[in-house]
């Protein structure tokens, strides 16, 4: 008998080794398995510790596209007909807007007028598509009228979610942009009537609002209401870099002209638009423009 069958007898009369006889294969020995001493028995293997679950990784669906404007009004002859002579007048107002403030780096401009009705909206519609069209740049226009916006039936689109939205936590910037079909133009909407619409334009949320929109665009026009009688542009015009003024030709008087400029900081008037000077109705015909008040 060689010395190994030696050993295994040895083995197996001490109760150390147990020989069985069996068709399955070997199991793969667990890696923290434990023989116990020779004394203590048969060896004996711990359960193993299973291993955590994989953790499950959920796919990151790509971004929404931004919604597109497609139908625009036809008082928009920035778009519908930029060659005609109220197309042209917006780009000498655009003209003498950047030699206004050809000194300052005015980003951020806000459009108002004394009272409603003086085609604030309108104007600034327009004048946004001929920034964008003539200089191919990228030009933001935001409704921040949250009182009577209609920046939103201008181009066709919902008017949620927007502004107000994005400033109370309710939808994201990037969500509630709206790219303007081939214009290179991107309007943000008012979004949904606030309660407080002088507190949410004066916020901290503004502020960042309008400072990724500066890192973003060439230019970003802000509509807003009209400066009497309430406070929205006061306390705007303290984030904005610029104030354009509005006047209608025979309709806004004078002394609403003056009170709503002695309200404003006159260091960021960058100019008065008459508009509807020459009597025709949607016209624009600066012949009786009313000249810059500052820059």
């Amino acid at each position: 008998m060689s010395r190994i069958q030696e050993i295994l007898k040895k083995a197996e009369r001490d109760g150390v080794v147990h020989r069985t006889r069996s068709s399955a294969p070997l199991a793969p020995v667990a890696l923290d398995q434990r023989v116990e001493s020779r004394s203590a028995g048969p060896a004996r293997a711990e359960p193993a510790i299973a291993p955590p679950p994989p953790v499950a990784i959920a796919a990151v669906p790509p971004p929404a596209p931004r919604r597109v404007a497609s139908v625009l009004d036809n008082r928009l002859v920035a778009a519908a007909s930029p060659n005609s002579l109220a197309g042209e007048q917006y780009r000498l107002l655009r003209t003498r807007l950047n030699r206004s403030e050809h000194s300052r780096n005015a980003c951020a401009i806000i459009v108002t007028s004394p009272n409603k009705g003086d085609g604030k909206s309108l104007t600034a519609a327009n004048l946004a598509l001929t920034m964008a069209q003539e200089f191919q740049h990228r030009i933001a226009l935001v409704d921040a009228d949250l009182r009577r916006p209609s920046v939103h039936s201008l181009f066709g689109i919902d008017d949620t979610p927007g502004l107000s939205d994005v400033l109370m936590g309710g939808a994201t910037l990037d969500d509630s942009l709206v790219t303007v079909g081939d214009h290179r133009l991107t309007v943000l909407p008012a979004g949904l009537i606030p309660a407080h619409p002088a507190e949410l334009l004066g916020s901290a949320a503004m502020r960042r609002v309008l400072e990724t929109l500066r890192g973003r665009f060439d230019r970003v026009l802000i509509d807003m209401p009209p400066v009497a009688p309430l406070a929205d542009v006061a306390v705007a015009s303290a984030l904005a870099d610029g104030v354009l003024m509005i006047v209608r030709a025979g309709v806004t008087p004078k002394p609403a002209i003056e009170r709503a400029l002695s309200g404003l900081d006159a260091a960021k008037v960058l100019g008065l638009v008459l508009n509807d000077a020459g009597g025709t109705r949607g016209g624009y015909d600066y012949e009786g423009y009313a000249g810059y008040v500052a820059g």
